[in-house]
């Protein structure tokens, strides 16, 4: 009698737990199937979910004070874009003048881009601030090699003001672009774009050559070709990849959000527009998981044989799965100082490959 009321509770004990997790399954299935509706009907989603600018890490750090984070040769302003848009702004001098700038104004690091040093303008990617670890790594790489890198956190991001849009982002970086240029007198100034600040890059860059002011180069690290392709490759679509509609349901809210970051347009001229025309170098990691690498070679062999890049200097480096650099640690490489030194000295008319 015992064995038999033993086994019957073994049964319903069975029952009920393949009943839970059948309602599980159900309610994943359920979440699974209406995600892609809930994105098609509210497109602002999918938006969000490139800039991810309300990812604000490292926490707790005060963007005022970029000395928090070791670097004690740094300032920090805010510009004014347009009416009711406010961006903060690091200038980070050569480390040679460390100890000159201890307690100096701003007025003293405008000044000092009139300099004889160039100048690095750093578009950063989405997530995150502009005094995210690996992006201060990175000043500080470049401000031992003798440059003034200036950075700033697009509307909406940090402690900028102002809502993200791919405008907005690309007339922030116009404005701090004129911004250096009306006091850097005939100093070099580069352009730095890293991820989705590729496509910044790209859409500043065609800007300045339409107008006929081009930079002295344009630097792009791990960078995509089209927002729609790197969004197809991200890894946070494999889920949803050879989901029926994947485009529709995907890929067209990003598109009628007004969202293009079109870097492979950008890198191509035509017969009426004049798009970028100065000196372009690639840098991109193998192991890169968030950009796949060969949307990086991809846009390299878009770019090199373009018409606009025919008297300049169009170079695409590759870094080894081996050396671990992934997304967003190049700046580790011993190699950069000499990538820089080479591609940077001669940068000028008279393209190589």
């Amino acid at each position: 009698m015992r064995v038999a009321v033993g086994s019957r509770r073994q049964r319903l004990l069975r029952k009920g737990l393949w009943f839970r997790l059948r309602k599980i399954l159900l309610c994943v299935l359920g979440l699974y199937v209406a995600i892609p509706f809930l994105i098609k009907l509210c497109p602002g989603i999918q938006a969000k979910l490139i800039f991810l600018n309300f990812v604000r890490v490292p926490y707790f750090i005060d963007l005022k004070k970029p000395q928090d984070q070791g670097l004690n040769h740094t300032c920090n302003y805010y510009l004014q874009p347009e009416e009711d848009v406010t961006i903060g702004v690091w200038h980070t001098v050569p480390t040679v003048w460390w100890k000159d700038a201890q307690g100096k104004d701003q007025m003293w690091y405008e000044d000092t881009l009139a300099s004889s040093r160039p100048i690095i303008l750093y578009l950063h990617g989405n997530a995150g601030t502009r005094g995210g670890d690996h992006r201060v790594e990175l000043y500080k790489v470049l401000s031992s090699l003798g440059y003034h890198v200036v950075t700033f956190d697009y509307r909406g991001w940090g402690d900028s003001v102002g809502t993200p849009s791919e405008r907005g982002m690309t007339y922030d970086a116009l404005h701090v672009f004129d911004w250096i240029k009306a006091r850097s007198g005939d100093n070099p100034v580069y352009i730095w774009g890293h991820s989705l600040g590729t496509g910044v890059a790209t859409n500043l860059v065609r800007r300045l050559c339409e107008r006929e002011t081009p930079p002295d180069a344009l630097i792009l690290e791990s960078p995509f070709t089209n927002i729609r392709e790197e969004a197809k490759s991200h890894p946070f679509s494999v889920i949803y990849r050879y989901f029926p509609g994947f485009d529709w349901f995907f890929l067209d809210p990003i598109t009628s959000s007004g969202i293009k970051f079109a870097n492979d347009e950008n890198s191509i001229s035509s017969r009426s527009v004049k798009h970028i025309s100065c000196s372009l170098l690639i840098l991109h990691a193998e192991d890169d998981p968030v950009v796949p690498f060969q949307l990086g070679r991809k846009l390299y062999n878009i770019a090199a044989p373009s018409r606009s890049f025919r008297d300049f200097k169009v170079q695409f480096i590759p870094f080894h799965s081996d050396l671990g650099y992934r997304h967003k640690y190049i700046y580790k490489s011993p190699e950069l100082p000499r990538i820089l030194r080479e591609f940077l000295g001669k940068s000028e008319p008279g393209r190589q490959h």
